[in-house]
């Protein structure tokens, strides 16, 4: 499996941190955000992960130069930041044409990689569900992506950052897709899309979830970056994830 890591945008709301470092390279204990993906990601299996790059890239080009990881990274930048769905069709040919993970390099998490491929694997629906969107239960749901599932945990419902929102049960912005979605996106005759907006509302049924009932926090402001510090400084759940 392929993954693409979006770490493109401007992180405005962690300003004034964000006005010389990209949100991916802010300090997290002893590595940045986006090291923890990579550790992740490339300890648990994934073959090959795919950056896009656009606030601040040169930052994230040297960062990633020396990365460990290094070798099995790519980059590719946006001059105009494409959105999520047009970044993924506009590098189509990465994912070879299989099943390829997609994941917001801003929010900061832990989870089992090989129960997240496991539970798409096996998803509700078959191959009539598209993808596997991971779940988790947030304590700040007007701030996020709220989530209604049926029973067999297919998403029947979706809210983008509305007041009073039905539930906390929350869009974790990591997806395992399968190459159809690319399709999908083709036909939008766009190059700019947005995944949450344009086409995750025409999904509903063929979502399936994976709950991460590890850890996810969206580091989506000052205050949430400091509980991401204090989460790893104070857990030991992060202690494999620390580059060695």
């Amino acid at each position: 499996m392929k993954a693409l890591l979006l770490a493109g945008g401007l992180g405005t709301r962690l300003r004034p941190i964000t006005n010389t470092v990209p949100k991916c390279l802010v300090q997290l204990g002893e590595q940045t955000l986006i090291d923890y993906w990579f550790e992740l990601l490339l300890k648990g299996g994934v073959e090959q992960v795919l950056v896009n790059t656009h606030y601040l890239a040169d930052a994230v080009r040297s960062h990633i130069a020396k990365s460990r990881w290094r070798d099995r990274i790519q980059l590719v930048h946006e001059e105009v930041l494409l959105g999520t769905g047009g970044t993924i069709l506009a590098n189509a040919r990465f994912f070879d044409n299989s099943t390829f993970l997609v994941a917001h390099a801003d929010n900061l998490t832990c989870f089992d990689l090989d129960a997240f491929k496991q539970a798409h694997e096996y998803r509700p629906g078959g191959r009539e569900t598209i993808g596997t969107m991971m779940t988790f239960d947030t304590d700040s749901p007007e701030t996020c992506g709220i989530v209604e599932c049926d029973a067999i945990g297919l998403v029947r419902a979706f809210h983008e950052k509305v007041k009073n929102p039905p539930g906390n049960r929350a869009n974790g912005a990591v997806y395992i897709y399968e190459p159809d979605l690319i399709d999908l996106l083709a036909k939008t005759g766009q190059q700019e899309i947005d995944l949450s907006t344009e086409i995750l509302p025409s999904l509903m049924g063929k979502l399936a979830t994976f709950h991460n009932d590890c850890y996810l926090r969206d580091i989506g402001s000052l205050s949430s970056l400091e509980k991401a510090r204090y989460d790893i400084a104070n857990s030991k759940m992060f202690s494999g994830l620390v580059s060695s």
